[in-house]
């Protein structure tokens, strides 16, 4: 009997880290009974209206710009596969099996709600393929996020019919084999069936709700090296002081710097302006003007992170915001609402708040990468980082290079990320025979948005790197409580780079390290 915990699913409540933690196979998913009566009641009243003949899109009648072409009651059930088979057209590498795995836990969320008019049987099948680890196969490329992810959803519809290829706990098989394998029956759809699995946004929520939790333990690592970095150059207090952030009070910044505050609090590296003040005033020469050795003030890298990361920190909350509303909302066509007795067709499956959420969350990590490669800069450059070994180099100049190559990765994917910044919900095209004629790109962005979570994790990777190097030279034994916690557990696994290992096998040890663990899930723990 399996000890994992079980998301139980209702349409109202699915979050970012349950979608994650299903997905990777840390929990499993149950329905919710009460859910399950309101699909029965859905499912009910679609087939009044089916059995009275009503004309309702997708169920007897074609689609897109075919919409006019009436479907005998012979045929309502081929039409669905149909659908399916020919939307199956993605091409290009396929999204992760856990990332897959993912998007059929938010369509069967997305359904619970009881507003598809699909069947109870549907539901079981899709939580049986979840629970035992049958992930669709879902090729990369395809989706314009109108109606919305028409091609993704196709290929995981596929999985559900037993059709073409899926992963069986990680591994790509033949879906007819692991069906046998497991002694499960590929799901025969019924009418609406087809398209209430494809017509809706759950690859590009489910790929939104990967970046978006990355994007968090992004955020939370920033402060961590934002402090460090305070501590290592002994940056003056004030700009972290409580008032004033109180008088600019954008709900991140004052965020940020009430976390890098707690982090270094009883740090002995820290320069207080009072005590600033005293060491300028014994430099005085007497005359008009004079030239102090002591720094008024830090660099923007130091001193201005809470202001930097105020937008990426509101950007992350906007976010996922968004993507939880729309992981929990009806987002196929048409809507069936039962009490109200009412078949509606509409717009819902259309991607532009994901879409628009997804370019916004690019911008906020392009500026994350910015900061952080900044800060590497000034640990390396011997011109700026305060009597630090030039590349942090320990032993010989010149005979061992330190750091130097692996700024390169920093600053190249930094230079990347800028470029994955740039919109793609604003670039329209029409296509449909110009029925979908405003159309969203938001898996383009949700997929744009992964890659940079994933590029900035390099990154900052790197830059841990270096301030543990760094700490290696100075400070480490003076370091507030939060952030001498953080360095005693990463020290463990740190051995100072002096050119004897090839430098990429330490970026894999501590990117893992970084973020494949719950390390920096909650920082409250270093300072309590």
């Amino acid at each position: 009997m399996s000890t994992r915990p079980t998301v139980i699913l209702n349409g109202y409540d699915l979050t970012i880290e349950n979608i994650v933690a299903i997905g990777v196979g840390d929990k499993l998913v149950g329905l919710d009974p009460e859910a399950l009566e309101r699909c029965r009641e859905s499912r009910t009243f679609l087939e009044e209206e089916v059995a009275a003949k009503r004309v309702i899109y997708g169920v007897n009648t074609s689609f897109g710009p075919m919409c006019n072409k009436i479907i005998g009651d012979d045929q309502i059930e081929q039409l669905q596969v149909n659908l399916i088979r020919s939307h199956a057209a993605g091409l290009g590498d396929p999204l992760k099996y856990y990332i897959s795995l993912a998007v059929l836990v938010v369509r069967l969320n997305t359904l619970v709600k009881g507003f598809s008019g699909v069947r109870v049987e549907l539901l079981e099948h899709m939580q049986q393929m979840i629970n035992r680890g049958i992930a669709p196969y879902i090729p990369r490329n395809g989706s314009v996020g109108a109606s919305g992810d028409l091609i993704h959803l196709a290929h995981m519809a596929l999985a559900i019919i037993g059709e073409g290829r899926v992963y069986h706990k990680g591994v790509l098989r033949d879906a007819e084999e692991v069906y046998a394998e497991e002694g499960m029956t590929p799901m025969r759809l019924s009418f609406k069936e087809g398209i209430a699995l494809m017509n809706g946004t759950s690859a590009m929520t489910a790929l939104a709700a990967f970046a978006l939790f990355g994007a968090k333990k992004l955020l939370r690592l920033s402060c961590v090296t934002g402090a460090f970095s305070l501590e290592i150059f002994g940056g003056i207090d004030d700009a972290y002081d409580e008032d004033l952030h109180g008088v600019k009070p954008h709900p991140g910044q004052v965020e940020v710097a009430n976390t890098i505050r707690k982090l270094y609090a009883g740090s002995d590296n820290i320069t207080l302006r009072t005590d600033m003040h005293e060491l300028i005033r014994q430099q005085e020469t007497g005359g008009p003007v004079y030239e102090t050795s002591i720094n008024v003030q830090d660099v923007y890298s130091v001193r201005c992170t809470p202001q930097v990361l105020a937008p990426v920190s509101e950007a992350i909350a906007a976010a996922s915001r968004t993507i939880e509303i729309e992981a929990n909302s009806s987002n196929d066509n048409p809507i069936i609402i039962p009490k109200e007795r009412k078949v509606i067709h509409g717009g819902n499956f259309h991607g532009q708040s994901v879409g628009f959420a997804m370019d916004s969350l690019c911008m906020a990590i392009s500026t994350l990468c910015n900061l952080s490669e900044r800060r590497l800069n000034k640990y390396l450059d011997k011109n700026l980082n305060e009597g630090l070994p030039e590349f942090l180099i320990p032993g010989t100049l010149g005979l061992t290079m330190g750091f130097m190559g692996a700024q390169y990765l920093a600053t190249s994917t930094t230079a990347e990320n800028r470029q994955l910044a740039g919109p793609v919900s604003t670039n329209n095209i029409s296509c449909n025979a110009s029925n979908q004629d405003v159309v969203s790109m938001g898996t383009v962005a949700a997929r744009k948005a992964f890659k940079s979570v994933s590029n900035a994790k390099h990154v900052m990777t790197l830059e841990i790197l270096a301030v543990l190097q760094a700490l290696s030279f100075r400070n480490s034994d003076k370091l507030g409580k939060g952030t001498g916690r953080v360095y005693a557990e990463l020290s463990k696994e740190f051995s100072v780079y002096d050119n004897s290992r090839i430098f990429h096998n330490d970026l894999v040890k501590f990117r893992t390290l970084l973020f494949s663990s719950q390390l920096f899930d909650d920082l409250d723990r270093y300072w309590d």
